[in-house]
C-alpha cells in the first residue's frame, strides 16, 4: 500500500505499484469501442501506462494531449491512456481534442487493474478512481520506468518516461 496526497491532504492507495525490473501484470481493459484491450496483445512493443483519475480534469487532459504528442508517435509504442472513465467518455474526448496517437482505455469493468498497478485510491474526494502514474514497460514485458506521482495535482514527469523508452 502507498500514499498520495490530493491538495496537500493524503490518500490511501491499495495495491502494489509497479518496480523498475519486475515483469508487467497482465490486464483487460476496455477500449473505445467496448472492445478488450489486454497487455498480452501488445507483446513486443514497448507500452506506456499513462494512468490517471479522469478526463475532465484540466491535469489529466493535458497528460494525454502531451503524450499524444510525444511518446505516441514513436516507434513500435503504444500508449495506453487509462481512467475509470466510460469508452464513451474517451471517444468523446478524443474527437473534440483531435487525439490520434494514443489509445485510450476504461478500467470501469476491471477494478483488479487498480490493485495490480498500485493506483487504487481507498479514500479522499476521488476514492474509487486511479491515482496519476506513468508506467513504461519494454518489448519483452519487464517495467522499465515506474512513476507514482505523489500529489493528484502535478503532472508526471515525462522527460523520464519518455528516456526509457528506445
Amino acid at each position: 500500500m502507498g500514499s498520495i496526497t490530493l491538495g496537500g491532504n493524503p490518500v490511501t492507495l491499495a495495491g502494489d505499484f509497479p518496480e523498475t525490473g519486475e515483469q508487467a501484470k497482465e490486464f483487460t481493459l476496455v477500449g473505445q469501442d467496448l472492445s478488450d484491450i489486454k497487455l498480452s496483445a501488445l507483446a513486443g512493443k514497448q507500452v506506456v501506462l499513462n494512468i490517471f483519475p479522469s478526463l475532465d480534469t484540466p491535469i489529466c487532459a493535458t497528460a494525454v494531449r502531451k503524450f499524444n504528442e510525444t511518446a505516441g508517435t514513436k516507434k513500435n509504442t503504444v500508449v495506453l491512456c487509462i481512467s475509470g472513465d466510460l469508452p464513451f467518455a474517451h471517444k468523446r474526448f478524443c474527437v473534440a481534442e483531435g487525439i490520434e496517437n494514443v489509445v485510450t482505455a476504461s478500467a470501469f469493468r476491471n477494478p483488479q487493474f487498480a490493485l495490480d498497478y498500485g493506483v487504487a485510491m481507498q479514500d479522499g474526494a476521488l476514492a474509487g478512481l486511479t491515482a496519476r502514474a506513468v508506467v513504461v514497460i519494454d518489448a519483452a514485458g519487464k517495467v522499465i520506468h515506474a512513476q507514482l506521482v505523489p500529489e493528484i495535482k502535478q503532472e508526471p514527469d515525462y522527460e523520464s518516461a519518455l528516456s526509457a523508452l528506445s
